[in-house]
Protein backbone atom coordinates (compact mmCIF):
# COMPACT_ATOMS: atom_id res chain seq x y z
CA UNK A 1 0.00 0.00 0.00
CA UNK A 2 2.31 2.84 -1.28
CA UNK A 3 -0.37 5.65 -0.82
CA UNK A 4 -3.16 6.17 1.63
CA UNK A 5 -5.97 7.34 -0.98
CA UNK A 6 -8.39 5.91 1.66
CA UNK A 7 -7.56 7.87 4.80
CA UNK A 8 -8.97 7.06 8.12
CA UNK A 9 -11.29 4.09 6.45
CA UNK A 10 -8.41 2.19 5.05
CA UNK A 11 -7.80 -0.03 7.75
CA UNK A 12 -9.77 -2.18 10.71
CA UNK A 13 -8.33 -2.50 13.49
CA UNK A 14 -5.88 -5.23 15.03
CA UNK A 15 -8.32 -6.84 16.76
CA UNK A 16 -11.71 -6.58 15.03
CA UNK A 17 -9.02 -8.42 12.10
CA UNK A 18 -7.91 -10.67 14.67
CA UNK A 19 -11.57 -12.19 14.70
CA UNK A 20 -12.35 -12.11 11.01
CA UNK A 21 -9.33 -13.66 10.19
CA UNK A 22 -10.14 -16.78 12.37
CA UNK A 23 -13.37 -17.26 10.30
CA UNK A 24 -11.33 -17.32 6.94
CA UNK A 25 -10.93 -20.24 5.22
CA UNK A 26 -7.45 -21.12 5.06
CA UNK A 27 -6.03 -20.89 1.45
CA UNK A 28 -3.68 -23.06 0.11
CA UNK A 29 -1.03 -21.91 -3.15
CA UNK A 30 -1.81 -23.49 -5.94
CA UNK A 31 0.59 -26.82 -7.00
CA UNK A 32 0.61 -25.42 -11.00
CA UNK A 33 2.19 -22.17 -9.42
CA UNK A 34 1.70 -18.86 -10.41
CA UNK A 35 0.53 -15.57 -9.20
CA UNK A 36 0.58 -15.40 -5.10
CA UNK A 37 -2.69 -14.91 -3.31
CA UNK A 38 -3.53 -11.73 -2.31
CA UNK A 39 -3.44 -10.23 1.42
CA UNK A 40 -6.94 -11.17 2.90
CA UNK A 41 -6.30 -8.28 5.24
CA UNK A 42 -5.88 -5.82 2.34
CA UNK A 43 -8.84 -7.41 0.88
CA UNK A 44 -10.75 -7.43 4.68
CA UNK A 45 -9.77 -3.56 4.39
CA UNK A 46 -11.20 -3.39 1.08
CA UNK A 47 -14.89 -4.69 1.67
CA UNK A 48 -15.34 -2.85 4.77
CA UNK A 49 -13.74 0.47 3.25
CA UNK A 50 -16.52 0.38 0.71
CA UNK A 51 -19.22 -0.56 3.45
CA UNK A 52 -18.40 2.26 4.97
CA UNK A 53 -18.28 4.85 2.24
CA UNK A 54 -20.75 3.76 0.21
CA UNK A 55 -18.02 3.72 -2.78
CA UNK A 56 -18.92 1.70 -5.79
CA UNK A 57 -17.05 -1.48 -6.47
CA UNK A 58 -15.29 -0.05 -9.80
CA UNK A 59 -14.45 2.97 -7.35
CA UNK A 60 -11.80 1.35 -4.67
CA UNK A 61 -8.44 2.90 -4.09
CA UNK A 62 -6.45 0.33 -5.64
CA UNK A 63 -4.65 -0.06 -2.55
CA UNK A 64 -6.78 -2.56 -1.42
CA UNK A 65 -6.19 -4.89 -4.52
CA UNK A 66 -7.94 -5.51 -7.75
CA UNK A 67 -12.06 -4.20 -7.04
CA UNK A 68 -12.52 -7.11 -8.86
CA UNK A 69 -10.54 -9.50 -6.70
CA UNK A 70 -12.25 -7.85 -3.94
CA UNK A 71 -15.62 -8.25 -4.90
CA UNK A 72 -14.61 -12.33 -5.97
CA UNK A 73 -13.95 -12.71 -1.76
CA UNK A 74 -16.95 -10.44 -0.87
CA UNK A 75 -19.16 -13.04 -2.78
CA UNK A 76 -17.31 -16.35 -1.79
CA UNK A 77 -17.24 -15.09 1.71
CA UNK A 78 -21.02 -13.93 1.94
CA UNK A 79 -21.82 -17.49 0.22
CA UNK A 80 -19.79 -19.13 3.24
CA UNK A 81 -21.89 -16.88 5.56
CA UNK A 82 -18.71 -15.61 7.45
CA UNK A 83 -20.34 -12.09 7.53
CA UNK A 84 -22.89 -13.37 9.10
CA UNK A 85 -21.14 -15.39 11.84
CA UNK A 86 -17.98 -12.89 12.39
CA UNK A 87 -21.55 -10.32 12.96
CA UNK A 88 -22.91 -12.42 15.69
CA UNK A 89 -19.47 -12.58 17.07
CA UNK A 90 -19.57 -9.09 17.54
CA UNK A 91 -22.75 -8.12 19.20
CA UNK A 92 -22.03 -10.92 21.70
CA UNK A 93 -18.55 -9.34 22.18
CA UNK A 94 -20.27 -5.97 22.40
CA UNK A 95 -22.92 -7.04 24.60
CA UNK A 96 -20.53 -8.77 27.13
CA UNK A 97 -18.73 -4.75 27.15
CA UNK A 98 -21.77 -2.71 26.55
CA UNK A 99 -24.90 -4.82 27.13
CA UNK A 100 -27.73 -4.38 24.43
CA UNK A 101 -31.13 -4.15 25.09
CA UNK A 102 -32.37 -7.38 23.62
CA UNK A 103 -35.96 -6.60 24.13
CA UNK A 104 -36.38 -3.79 21.47
CA UNK A 105 -34.48 -3.52 18.90
CA UNK A 106 -35.03 -1.49 15.68
CA UNK A 107 -33.93 -1.08 11.86
CA UNK A 108 -34.32 1.44 9.61
CA UNK A 109 -33.26 1.88 6.43
CA UNK A 110 -34.38 4.20 3.22
CA UNK A 111 -33.68 3.44 -0.27
CA UNK A 112 -35.15 5.76 -2.99
CA UNK A 113 -34.62 6.82 -6.69
CA UNK A 114 -32.42 9.89 -7.15
CA UNK A 115 -34.97 12.77 -8.52
CA UNK A 116 -35.42 13.70 -12.26
CA UNK A 117 -33.38 16.71 -12.62
CA UNK A 118 -36.15 18.75 -14.52
CA UNK A 119 -39.52 17.94 -15.82
CA UNK A 120 -40.20 15.29 -18.59
CA UNK A 121 -41.27 17.94 -21.47
CA UNK A 122 -37.99 20.52 -21.05
CA UNK A 123 -35.33 20.61 -23.32
CA UNK A 124 -32.65 20.57 -20.75
CA UNK A 125 -32.81 19.08 -17.41
CA UNK A 126 -30.86 20.98 -14.45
Amino acid sequence: MSRDWAGKFARMPEKLWRRLESLLPKYRKSRQGGRPRVSLRGVADGIFYLLRTGCQWKALPSQFGSSSTVHRYFQEWARRGIFHRFWKICLQVYDRKRGIAWRWQSLDGMMTKAPLGGEKNRAKPD
